[in-house]
């Protein structure tokens, strides 16, 4: 499928409103980080228990919030998913309700009596120590650290040290930006987040090799042309590659997003947003900071001189 072909657009000519973009979704994820006092950990990465209640029926939920804060909890996180006769109460590991009563025995408890034996269905029940959320939470930084060294030696390889640096720049301009607009969002990041945002830096440096592939062929055949134009023309020329694959991801993320249910929701919300954004930096963050590096420091490149 071909579409956008044979156009002539000047993308380097918008570098200084695309950066103005960057700049203002950076410092809007900067605020929201620092309001919430980083991202939002869900109980995978802070520890606590998590429980799914079911009811036959609607319920009340200041009602449930009254219950619960009777029992002497104030800092539950008490939410309807799906449908609203199915509520999630999310609360520290340690809390003890009376004589070393665990919370989800005492809320149960109290739930039954006010709704009836039968009303109340414990769906599921989910507990992580502060040790291993605290391990996991490490494990899941070095591995997007690793990520990121390897595609930079990748690409230094494949191309040259200069690619490389605007690659993993971009890389992290898309990961900061996806955890900024999550947490803007009132979103936890949980595991199924983390494997998002892996994925979104898989898939944005495959669009930026295409580009880069493209711009390395061209330096070849095109040596005499300057940079900047040479540059230009090959993101052009990969423009209808990029957006065919992105309306494509897109689709496919759109339907997981709106059928797969409430367990997925937040995986596909962080890659819709990662691939929006992955796709702006390949083309507005990585070429124009190759094209500055190469105007501040020309080197010989392929046939160009």
């Amino acid at each position: 499928m071909q579409f956008l072909t044979n156009i002539n657009w000047d993308f380097l000519g918008q570098k200084k409103k695309a950066f103005v973009v960057s700049g203002v979704l950076i410092l809007a994820s900067i605020v929201a980080l620092i309001i919430h006092g980083g991202p939002i950990y869900n109980i995978d990465f802070k520890g606590g228990q998590v429980l799914e209640i079911g009811f036959d029926s609607e319920v009340d939920m200041a009602k449930i919030r009254a219950l619960v804060v009777d029992l002497g909890v104030n800092d539950a996180e008490i939410q309807t998913i799906g449908n609203e006769n199915i509520v999630l109460f999310r609360v520290p590991a340690d809390i003890v309700i009376g004589e070393d009563q665990d919370f989800s025995e005492a809320v149960i408890e109290a739930l039954r009596l006010e709704f009836g034996v039968n009303s109340v269905e414990l769906r599921r029940q989910e507990i992580v120590g502060p040790k291993v959320s605290g391990e996991l939470r490490k494990q899941a930084v070095w591995a997007t650290l690793i990520a990121m060294l390897g595609i930079l030696i990748y690409v230094t390889i494949r191309f040259k040290f200069r690619f490389g640096v605007a690659a993993v720049v971009a890389l992290f301009h898309d990961v900061f930006i996806t955890l900024g607009i999550l947490t803007l969002l009132g979103r936890e990041v949980s595991l199924p987040v983390v494997a998002a945002i892996l994925t979104i830096v898989g898939y944005s440096i495959n669009d930026t090799i295409v580009i880069s592939d493209r711009i390395r062929e061209n330096i070849r055949i095109l040596y005499r042309e300057k940079f900047d134009s040479l540059v230009n023309r090959s993101l052009n020329q990969t423009f209808s590659r990029t957006i065919v694959t992105s309306l494509v991801v897109l689709l496919v993320l759109l339907c997981i997003f709106f059928f797969g249910g409430p367990v997925i929701h937040d995986f596909s919300l962080a890659l819709l947003i990662g691939v929006v954004v992955g796709t702006y930096s390949s083309i507005y963050v990585v070429s124009p900071i190759v094209v500055a590096w190469e105007n501040a420091s020309p080197k010989k490149m392929g046939g160009r001189r």
